[in-house]
């Protein structure tokens, strides 16, 4: 039984990872950073909480990093732990430099003096390309990288210390660039799961307006539940590479409200504003992925569409709000 540890276990991703490996047969460890809150923080693992081993950790403390490793002996580590909002990013840089950054390299390090022979896949991002986009439209490996968000920059330096180590120690490290990826266990301050609750809760009467920011942005929308099995794929594989993930059809925010109002019989127009302080300082126009690298090493496909991948949203507020 293949032993895997994945830090932020209680996150979106970390959510559908776990149970696609339990699914695999592995046992799974997962880190949980300590909230004083702690009923609400392991909701997304319900389902499988019993089958789970969890620990403490925090990525900004490198002796945890160490303990977990040590306690754990892992052969595959997904490291999806950080401060993974852009907006937030800006309004927390020096901590999301901390965790999502400096976290990846305490993790690495951690690895390195325990168990090097670990494979480790880093949850790398679109943001790191920025406004960058190659001449037909998309962004692959080569594309250079230019963040426009302390989140971007430190994805950037997270993705950059993976490959040092990668070529400096012969480390399994491996990247997945992973676009835009959504689901009803995306946190509702994201732009997807916000639209969705929000335009369900005006449909039942429970709210009149849904503020956001810069509709024309484009995005290459997937659905977590897809991106998780790119993740397991890209450790499959035998030697570590850096790999793009995305569906390569991109929408704009305006499009997303279009789909998911008419959806519920609704015009998106009577009730979507813009908010100025939801737009960001410096902004990233447009991401369109192109996983044809993947593609060609993997089986990896994704099985959901846009407008599939909101539906799921929509009928999961809809359930929720149904039942209150």
């Amino acid at each position: 039984m293949k032993k895997a540890l994945i830090t932020g276990i209680n996150g979106q991703d970390g959510s559908y990872l776990a149970e696609f490996l339990l699914h695999k047969g592995y046992e799974v460890w997962g880190t949980l950073k300590r909230n004083s809150v702690s009923e609400n923080q392991t909701a997304r693992l319900d389902v499988i909480y019993e089958k789970l081993n969890l620990i403490y950790a925090d990525m900004t403390d490198l002796s945890s990093i160490i303990s977990a490793i040590q306690k754990v002996m892992p052969d595959e580590i997904y490291n999806l732990a950080a401060q993974s909002h852009v907006k937030i990013s800006f309004d927390q840089p020096i901590y999301t430099a901390n965790a999502t950054g400096i976290g990846t390299l305490n993790l690495l390090e951690a690895a390195r003096m325990i168990k090097p022979n670990t494979k480790i896949y880093q949850a790398s991002s679109s943001e790191m390309f920025g406004n960058n986009i190659d001449d037909d439209g998309f962004q692959r490996e080569s594309t250079p990288m230019n963040p426009v968000s302390p989140y971007g920059c430190a994805k950037v330096f997270s993705y950059n210390i993976c490959r040092n180590y990668r070529n400096s120690y012969g480390m399994f490290v491996s990247n997945g660039i992973l676009f835009n990826h959504e689901s009803p266990r995306r946190g509702t301050n994201f732009v997807t799961n916000k639209v969705c609750k929000e335009a369900v809760k005006i449909k039942m009467g429970l709210s009149n307006e849904l503020k956001l920011g810069n509709l024309e942005a484009t995005r290459d929308w997937g659905h977590a539940k897809d991106y998780v099995k790119a993740m397991w794929d890209i450790l499959q594989l035998d030697k570590p590479d850096d790999f793009v993930c995305a569906t390569g059809v991109s929408h704009s925010v305006r499009e997303l409200c279009e789909y998911v109002f008419t959806k519920l019989d609704m015009n998106y127009k009577d009730y979507v504003k813009v908010d100025p302080k939801f737009l960001r300082p410096e902004e990233l126009h447009d991401l369109k992925g192109d996983s044809s690298k993947l593609r060609s090493l993997t089986d990896w496909r994704h099985e959901y569409t846009f407008e599939t991948m909101l539906d799921d949203m929509i009928d999961h507020w809809i359930r929720q709000y149904s039942n209150k």
